[in-house]
Parts: C-alpha cells; sequence; structure tokens
C-alpha cells in the first residue's frame, strides 16, 4: 500500500467526530453549545508587504506554537515532529517530498496509553521530541521527555508513520531532549541534557551533554556506558548557559555533535563540535555559533529571534537543510504566537555546516528549491503567509490543527447535523484538568476569529464560548452565562499573581452584557499586533465591541512565562467561577 492511501485511511479512521445518527440528529439539552462553524484569518504587514514570486516561499514553514522541530527521512519521504507539553493529541507529525509543502498526518503519541498529562500544567507534557529512522533495522524512533505520568525519558517506534506508533518504552536516565543516532556499524547511541555530576555545578544554567551506547534489541541504555561529551559548551570559560537539544550526524567519516546553547530566549544559538569517534572526545568549531540573533541590533524590521534548537538533514537535491525555532514579536515585543517552525538551506562544503544567512536578519521569504512548486495551503498542503482556515463541522474528519488541552477530543465532541457539540465538564478552564475546550493555534500577530453558537445556559454554573488561552492561569474567556432568569455575555480576565508557587490566581470581569441567544449568537476575537477586541452579534449582521481594546499581555510569554504560544477555543463548562 503507497503512503498516500496510508495517509487517507489514518485520516478516516483516526480522527473520525465520535458521534451515532441518533446523537446527530436528536434534541440536545439547552445547556450543551452547537458550535455552527469556524473561521481564523491571518493578516500580518509582513506578508502583506512581501508578495511572493512564482520561485518563493515564506518561512516559517510551520506557523504557531510547533517548537523545537526535529526532522528525519526515509528515501524521498521527510517527517518533522514538535514539542506539544500537555496539549491532546501529541507530538504533531508532518509528511514532505520537497522540505517546502508540508501535509500533517496526525501525531505522533494520539492515545492515553501514550500520553498521561490530565493533571500537570500547560507547559509540562511532552519536551524537544527527536524523530530518526534506522535503515538497518528499517525503523522510526521518536525519542522524547514526557514531564507527567511518572514517564520521564521514553521512546515510541513504527515502521509506517502513517500507520501509528507503539505504547511508550521508558528510557533509564534522567535529563532531558533526547536523540538516537544510529551508526554505519549497526550500534545506536542515545545523547541528551543533563545535569553535570553531583558537586561539580559551576553556575546557574550550567547543563552537560551525556552519550550512552543504546542496545536496539531491548530499547534500552547500555547500563555503565554514559560519558559526558559537553561541559558548559563551547567555552566553559564563558559560562554558557543551557546546553541542549543535541544531535549527532556522520559526514565523510567525521562525527558532528550539534547543540542548542543559550537557552530558548535572546541569547539561544545552535552550536557544532566534531570527533573521530562516535564516543568523543568532540572538539568545538573555531567559529560558534553557526545560527543565532542574538548579536543583531533589537529594533530591526521584521524581528525575528530566538533562532536555535535546530536538527539538519539531506534534501532532494543534494544540499543540506536545517529545521529550527524562532519566534516574531509583537509590535511590543512579546510573544503570543509561540516559538515557531523555521528552515534555512545549510552550507557544508567545508569541514563545519553553516546556516545561510542564520547570522544575519533573517527574511520573511526563501527562494525555492530548483523543481519545486509552491503549493501550501493547496491540495491539503498546511498554509503559511496569510491564510484563511473555515470549518463548518460538516465534515466527519476533525482537522488535525484542532488539539484539546490534557486528555483526547474525543472525550467531549460530537457530530451534529448543525455543527460541533462540546459536552461540558464540570471543570473550568483555570484548572489542571482535561478541559472541554477545543484549541487552534493563533498563528499571526494580526488575526480574527469568529465562531457561531447555539446555547442557553441554564444557570450562572453554565458558561460557553470563546477562550484565548495562553494557560491555566493567563487567560481571556468571552462566553455567554446566566444570572437568574437573564442570559449575559462576559469577558473576563484571568492572571496569576505573584509567584507560580503562590498558585493565587485572579479573575476580573472586564465588561457584561444581557443578551437575547432566541437566533444564537456570533463570538468575534481580533487582535493588532498587542491590542485585542472581542466582539458578539445576536443578529448576523452587527457586531457590538465588549470591553473595549484590551492588552494580549496576558497571552505572551513574556508575562505568563512556559513554552507555548497562545491558543483560541471553543469553550464550555458547567463550573463556571465568572461572578457577575
Amino acid at each position: 500500500m503507497n503512503l498516500f492511501k496510508c495517509s487517507v485511511i489514518m485520516l478516516l479512521l483516526v480522527v473520525s467526530l465520535p458521534a451515532s445518527a441518533s446523537e446527530k440528529t436528536k434534541k440536545l439539552p439547552a445547556n450543551v453549545p452547537v458550535f455552527t462553524g469556524f473561521t481564523y484569518v491571518g493578516d500580518d504587514k509582513v506578508y502583506r508587504d512581501n508578495p511572493l514570486s512564482d520561485r518563493e516561499f515564506y518561512n516559517p514553514v510551520l506557523q504557531g506554537c510547533y517548537p523545537d522541530p526535529s526532522i528525519c527521512r526515509k528515501g524521498d519521504d521527510y517527517f518533522v515532529v514538535s514539542s506539544s507539553f500537555a496539549m491532546f493529541p501529541g507530538v504533531p507529525i508532518f509528511h514532505s517530498r520537497d522540505l517546502v509543502n508540508w501535509k500533517q498526518i496526525g501525531h505522533v503519541l494520539d492515545r492515553k496509553s501514550q500520553l498521561k498529562v490530565f493533571d500537570t500544567g500547560v507547559s509540562a507534557g511532552i519536551y524537544a521530541p527527536a524523530i530518526r529512522y534506522n535503515k538497518y533495522n528499517d525503523t522510526f524512533y521518536m525519542i522524547t521527555t514526557q514531564f507527567a505520568g511518572g514517564i520521564g525519558n521514553m521512546v515510541v517506534k513504527t515502521k509506517d508513520p502513517f500507520q501509528g506508533w507503539s505504547d511508550p518504552l521508558p528510557l533509564k536516565f534522567d535529563g532531558i531532549d533526547p536523540s538516537l543516532f544510529f551508526d554505519e556499524d549497526g550500534k545506536a547511541y542515545v545523547i541528551h541534557n543533563d545535569a553535570p555530576d553531583k558537586g561539580k555545578e559551576l553556575y546557574n544554567g550550567h547543563r552537560v551533554i551525556k552519550i550512552w551506547e543504546y542496545d536496539v534489541a531491548n530499547d534500552q541504555v547500555i547500563a555503565g556506558t554514559d560519558r559526558i561529551i559537553v561541559d558548559g559548551g563551547v567555552d566553559i570559560a564563558q559560562k554558557p548557559i543551557w546546553i541542549e537539544a543535541p544531535h549527532i550526524y556522520k559526514k565523510n567519516g567525521i562525527y558532528y555533535l550539534m547543540c542548542a546553547e543559550g537557552g530558548t530566549g535572546g541569547w539561544h544559538s545552535e552550536v557544532i563540535f566534531t570527533s573521530d569517534k562516535p564516543m568523543g572526545p568532540y572538539k568545538p568549531a573555531p567559529s560558534n555559533p553557526i545560527l543565532s540573533q542574538r548579536y543583531l541590533q533589537s529594533d530591526r524590521p521584521d524581528k525575528v529571534d530566538w533562532a536555535g534548537h535546530a536538527d539538519l538533514v539531506e534534501g532532494p537535491d543534494g544540499k543540506y537543510y536545517g529545521v529550527f525555532l524562532a519566534i516574531r514579536p509583537n509590535g511590543k515585543g512579546r510573544v503570543n504566537t509561540g516559538r515557531e517552525t523555521f528552515i534555512l538551506p545549510v552550507d557544508w562544503s567545508g569541514t563545519y555546516p553553516v546556516f545561510e544567512n542564520g547570522l544575519v536578519p533573517m527574511k520573511p521569504k526563501l527562494e525555492l528549491p530548483e523543481g519545486v512548486v509552491n503549493k501550501t495551503g493547496k491540495e491539503g498542503f498546511f498554509p503559511n503567509g496569510n491564510f484563511r482556515f473555515t470549518d463548518d463541522f460538516k465534515n466527519p474528519v476533525l482537522d488535525f490543527r484542532w488539539i484539546s488541552m490534557r486528555g483526547p477530543r474525543e472525550d467531549f465532541i460530537a457530530s451534529h447535523t448543525k455543527g460541533l457539540i462540546i459536552k461540558p465538564y464540570a471543570v473550568n478552564i483555570n484548572e489542571v484538568k482535561p478541559v472541554s475546550a477545543l484549541f487552534h493555534r493563533q498563528q499571526h500577530k494580526r488575526f480574527s476569529a469568529h465562531t457561531r453558537m447555539e446555547y442557553l445556559p441554564a444557570g450562572p454554573g453554565d458558561l460557553a464560548g470563546l477562550v484565548c488561552y495562553q494557560s491555566e492561569a493567563f487567560n481571556y474567556v468571552f462566553g455567554v452565562t446566566a444570572k437568574g432568569k437573564e442570559h449575559f455575555i462576559v469577558l473576563a480576565r484571568t492572571e496569576r499573581k505573584g509567584s507560580p508557587r503562590d498558585g493565587k490566581v485572579q479573575t476580573t470581569v472586564v465588561a457584561s452584557r444581557q443578551v437575547d441567544l432566541a437566533k444564537g449568537i456570533d463570538l468575534k476575537v481580533s487582535a493588532l499586533e498587542d491590542e485585542y477586541r472581542f466582539e458578539f452579534s445576536t443578529d448576523k449582521v452587527n457586531f457590538t465591541n465588549l470591553g473595549g481594546v484590551v492588552s494580549g499581555d496576558i497571552l505572551s510569554t513574556n508575562v505568563a512565562g512556559g513554552f507555548t504560544g497562545a491558543l483560541i477555543g471553543l469553550y464550555a463548562t458547567t463550573l463556571n467561577d465568572i461572578k457577575l
């Protein structure tokens, strides 16, 4: 069976909306909302100012919260994965034949037996997955750290990424960011970030890169083979922080160790080391970093920053390419779209690989590789640039872009002749539990998102509508609830006060207004950089703003912390805690 047929089968079997024929047509309880459509429109100035020619494509290739990318190749097929933290399903996986046009084929971790994030904060869960293909046993591996469920470092496997992955195999080592390397002699190795040996930590952020031999037959590191191959970073005298995300490659008989250095932030970078043996010792290249935006003017136009956490692959044209994370801050320097997946060609004509134009201000456009046609946003390929995404929820297959938090979507959604049902949990959006909310990533600094909803809350505990969500402690809720016999639309802002350890979360009602829900209600959120507006309509035509212009500060990692980007959710609960 060819890969295309496999992908179609996966789409039809794995993500079909869970609804019986009777559920699709039966009369629903009034306090169960039906969302009859959703539209997301991106309108960033950088894309309007930089239209594409026939020989160009946009960078990033995956906009929104798709951080920590890793890439592998089997023949003509390329696969990319990224971190997903507490999102469910986890580890989105994309397929391409040309490194420009990508289709999401699903998620690596799509079952409760694989992903145990039901009681963890939004920025815990799955960190830095690495995907590798072992040609010696024709098997794909995805290795990662799961900060949930008592799992830790783990690996899953498959013969075919279109057909699903195994349950996790726990690995017996500490640290984070593991990756696998399969050598030509059949031996395998795991490399990862770890703490220095006990008592040898020299400064805050001092980390090491460690390597182990890996038993492919038993999928476990071999006890006693561990060795530190990088201490601190390129030059420990400079006190480098957070050496992490290691990958090993072999070219012309030389082993290359590539790592991120400087932490995910303004000092982020990618560095390279070499050795004549997989276990080292490794020597840093004379000119590091090979990728970074940290030395550039802070007020540069169309700013891209935080570049690092990269992975390399040989392209179909014989040239090397690197995927990596970076961010595009808004006009106030805030990061609302999260860390995104970028790609650059890599010059490996000399001894060391160097990202082409990776040390100068990055441009929003790249030249297409020879023979490649840009099909992004067409024929099922993932869109980028400015685009519109519309879902009327009438397709029995739920788009892979829709994700939930801490538990499966299928546990609370169902199909109906009118659209999508969200069966509300007795859990509100501020709890560290699975929530009945279906999320789409914010992918632009300027965007609008609109939904239409039929819903009649029975009491003050009922609420349904839109949520703009950075985390359980930082979000906006824009929904409909009840007070007495009347219905109200409310905009509420939730933010943590003090440190995360304090656990003090404060919810403030920005504005509320009585509404007539007899004909349903339209809800819209839009953003111009840091300025967000929430609007509603009860006649499908005239929209009314609620709450004026509010700041997107709490939807940024600058304020909320963590590692994710903002999400736009269709949300329902029977445990509303917003008081009118």
